[in-house]
């Protein structure tokens, strides 16, 4: 019995870490808003370590437009620049000297369709996830040796879940539809 209860608790986690992994890389398609997560993914070499661009720059959004980095260390500038430039995030970065200032370009209607499909396809690869966690687990269960009663029990806890993830994941899709097709 208490061999199932684990199976469950790790079925669980694993759709829990499917979600996370979702909003995660929906983070990093933007809606035309400018966020500071939408430099979440920049990485540079800081002093001989990879660091996130966060941990080294302050970033501020002063309009839905603009996002404005600003370096601890001005010496850094030219390095955090070209940072941005390598993501290749369809960013076009302009250098003050002091900051570093990214203009959002406004999306198109053929772009905002664009990213509701790339958005679609993270949810897809999501559902996924959530449905291959309940296959292991009922796996797992089947090889279980207690009452077939049990087991069917289980599979129920499990598809349950499944079913309670999935919902979630549709939620989260139709917050970034409305984001990314708002305009």
């Amino acid at each position: 019995m208490e061999e199932i209860e684990f199976i469950i608790e790790a079925c669980k986690e694993s759709m829990e870490n499917s979600i996370d992994h979702l909003e995660r890389e929906l983070l990093n398609i933007r809606a035309g808003k400018a966020s500071p997560s939408m430099l979440s993914s920049i990485k540079l070499d800081y002093y001989g370590s990879i660091t996130p661009l966060s941990q080294i720059v302050n970033i501020n959004t002063p309009d839905a437009q603009t996002i404005s980095v600003q370096p601890w260390e001005k010496d850094k500038l030219q390095e955090i620049e070209k940072a941005i430039m390598i993501a290749n995030l369809g960013f076009n970065p302009m250098n003050n000297g002091e900051s570093i200032i990214i203009t959002i370009p406004p999306l198109t209607e053929e772009r905002r369709k664009e990213l509701v499909k790339i958005a679609k396809s993270e949810i897809e690869k999501a559902k996924i996830s959530v449905r291959n966690s309940r296959k292991e687990a009922n796996n797992e269960i089947k090889k279980c040796e207690v009452s077939l009663d049990q087991k069917s029990i289980s599979e129920d806890d499990i598809q349950n879940l499944t079913n309670k993830y999935i919902t979630q994941i549709d939620k989260i899709y139709s917050v970034k539809e409305k984001e990314i097709l708002s305009v």
